[in-house]
C-alpha cells in the first residue's frame, strides 16, 4: 500500500482534514515559503493529532543544531533535507533524515549512492533554477523508476494532483507519495475536497495492485 504525506500544513483545520481523509504522514515548511510555519504554530498542530500519525519537517540549508532544535520543540518524527546537505550531514540526522533529489536528467541520479546508510528514504522531486521545491510541475517519472536501484524507499513528490496520481503511482510504484499544491486553494491553504479526491484515486491505485488489474 502507497503511504500519503500532505505536505505545507500550516493549521489544525487543514491537519485535521489531511488525517479525516486518511494521510499517514502532514508535513511542516520551515524554510523560506508562503507555507512556512512557526514553530510555536507547528507545536500545536503536533499535540493536535491523534496517534500514529507521522510528522515531518521541511529544511534547506540548515544547520544541525538549529534542526535538532525544531525537531524536539515540534515533536517531529521525520526530517526532510531540501537543500545541498552532504551524506555526512545526512547522517547526523539519522534516523529521521530524508533526502530530497531533485531530477532534471540521469545525471542528477549519480550523487545517489553516497547516500546510502545515511538516510531513511529517498524524495524525488521537479528540478526547477532556484527553488528547492514546491514548484507544483511533475517531472519524467522514469527518472523515479531508475532511482529505485539504489535500494532505498522512493517518496515521490512534484506536481502530483487527483488527475495524475494513478498514473504516477502505476509508473513508479513508491513507498509513498508527497501531495502538496495539488490539494491547495492557495498556498497554505488545503483544499478538503481534493484531499478526499487525491485519497479516492489512491486508494483505487492500490485495489489494482493488490488484485493484478
Amino acid at each position: 500500500m502507497v503511504r500519503v504525506k500532505i505536505c505545507g500544513i500550516t493549521s489544525i483545520r487543514d491537519a485535521a482534514m489531511a488525517v479525516e481523509v486518511g494521510t499517514d504522514a502532514i508535513g511542516f515548511i520551515f524554510a523560506s515559503s508562503p507555507r512556512q510555519v512557526s514553530l510555536e504554530k507547528a507545536r500545536d498542530i503536533v499535540d493536535s493529532l491523534p496517534p500514529f500519525v507521522q510528522t515531518a519537517g521541511v529544511f534547506v540549508d540548515e544547520d544541525v543544531t538549529t534542526i535538532r532544535h525544531i525537531v524536539d520543540f515540534c515533536g517531529l518524527d521525520m526530517i526532510q533535507l531540501h537543500g545541498n546537505e552532504s551524506p555526512e550531514f545526512c547522517r547526523k540526522l539519522m534516523p529521521r533524515s530524508i533526502k530530497a533529489f531533485r531530477l532534471e536528467d540521469s545525471a542528477s541520479l549519480l550523487p545517489m549512492k553516497l547516500y546510502k546508510g545515511k538516510v531513511r528514504a529517498l524524495l524525488f522531486d521537479t528540478y526547477e533554477k532556484e527553488i528547492k521545491g514546491g514548484t507544483g510541475k511533475t517531472f519524467d517519472w522514469n527518472l523515479a523508476v531508475k532511482g529505485k536501484d539504489l535500494g532505498l524507499p522512493v517518496i515521490l513528490s512534484g506536481g502530483l494532483v487527483p488527475s495524475n496520481i494513478q498514473k504516477a503511482i502505476s509508473i513508479v510504484r513508491p513507498f509513498a507519495v508527497d501531495v502538496n499544491s495539488g490539494v491547495e486553494e492557495y498556498p497554505g491553504i488545503k483544499n478538503p475536497g481534493l484531499m478526499k479526491k487525491m485519497m479516492e484515486g489512491i486508494r483505487k491505485t492500490d485495489i489494482g495492485k493488490d488484485t493484478g488489474d
